[in-house]
């Protein structure tokens, strides 16, 4: 399935993509912020998009002018989301962007998408987003979108891809709102 915004495409990730994910998701920057270490070749690359982004329901952000690979955006579902108070109906959003696309309301777009996918073809009740301690970009991601304050988790170490304990803040919006 194809997604697709003004300013871009969100599509299945392809083998082919591993090259162009490692040259954004190589910097420290980007996976640190969203909870897991940078990327150290193409080929590892390759290995997280057949094992983590080839799931259901993530996409490559892809801008429409350039086909330029610049992010991921997607929905964790089932026992892949983070907190068990979470529904069974429900998602979890997960999104990150290469940091030279930063501040030109790229996710904020896709994020758009996203929630009308999951409203009108997924018939989920709710989505959410959560965002690790300090990362003020996803919190302005989730006020902008009008995700509402849930709660806060800690991450413990052993479920941590950086094997911290880190707090994480949960925002949700429902079909309704």
């Amino acid at each position: 399935m194809e997604l697709q915004t003004e300013r871009m495409i969100l599509r299945p990730w392809q083998d082919s993509d591993a090259e162009a994910l490692y040259a954004i998701a190589s910097n420290p920057e980007v996976g640190l912020n969203a909870g897991w270490e940078p990327h150290k070749s193409v080929e590892h690359s390759r290995e997280m998009i057949r094992t983590i982004f080839s799931e259901k329901e993530f996409y490559a952000i892809v801008l429409k002018d350039t086909n330029e690979l610049v992010g991921c955006v997607g929905f964790l579902l089932g026992d892949a989301k983070h907190s068990k108070k979470m529904g069974d109906n429900d998602a979890e959003a997960g999104y990150w962007i290469g940091v030279p696309y930063w501040g030109q309301g790229l996710i904020p777009e896709a994020m758009r998408e996203l929630i009308r996918h999951g409203f009108e073809d997924l018939a989920l009740d709710a989505i959410w987003e959560g965002y690790y301690e300090g990362n003020i970009r996803s919190k302005r991601v989730a006020d902008k979108l009008g995700f509402i304050y849930q709660f806060t988790e800690a991450e413990n170490e052993k479920d941590s891809p950086l094997h911290l304990t880190q707090d994480i803040h949960f925002y949700c919006i429902t079909k309704q709102e």
